[in-house]
């Protein structure tokens, strides 16, 4: 099942950061439920605390170096470093990758002098991506194996998203997913005014 997770993850971050890769053109459909739940539930994360993500996100290209991967994954052990993972946290894990991805293109279109957003052929960018998609993958699928694993890896993910859903006119579980989010956030915060 371990080898299974690490590429339904793959697919599942391949999914999200091609999505936030993306030109205004439509998206194609998400591959499966558990890409379908992390669209939706990272969209709605971004949405309410897109200039938080911005920024930090900002920073952390400014400070991360040459290796962005091994930047990330020091971010995702800051995120969940007081042993507390819960699907909150791995939304946002998603959700900073997909706000780094999409300001690492931007910012090559600037430096070429093209328009962000606009349709530009695979290159660099799609490099960029699968390497971070990659990074997610090993981490969840590797060192969070267990905890995914016990948690019924991204099934257990959509049980919980179609909780989430269900419950979004009440809205103590959009404010727990948030806090669990947030919690996340102040640690990337942390991490990254070091």
């Amino acid at each position: 099942m371990s080898c299974g997770l690490r590429r339904e993850t793959l697919a599942l971050a391949e999914d999200y950061l091609s999505l936030r890769c993306r030109s205004p053109c439509p998206a194609p459909p998400p591959p499966s439920e558990s890409a379908a739940a992390m669209r939706h539930m990272a969209q709605d994360l971004e949405k309410q605390h897109q200039a938080r993500f911005q920024s930090l996100a900002q920073t952390f290209l400014r400070q991360c170096g040459p290796d962005r991967c091994v930047s990330l994954r020091q971010v995702m052990e800051e995120i969940v470093g007081d042993g507390h993972l819960n699907w909150g946290r791995v939304v946002s894990i998603f959700t900073f990758a997909g706000v780094v991805a999409r300001l690492m293109l931007e910012q090559k279109d600037v430096t070429k002098g093209l328009d962000p957003g606009t349709g530009q052929e695979l290159g660099q960018e799609t490099v960029n991506c699968r390497a971070l998609a990659e990074t997610i993958a090993e981490y969840f699928g590797g060192e969070k194996k267990d905890w995914m694993l016990e948690n019924d890896g991204w099934e257990g993910f959509c049980a919980y998203a179609r909780t989430a859903r269900q419950a979004s006119l009440d809205s103590s579980m959009k404010t727990a997913l948030f806090a669990a989010a947030g919690v996340g956030l102040a640690g990337l915060t942390f991490l990254l005014v070091r």
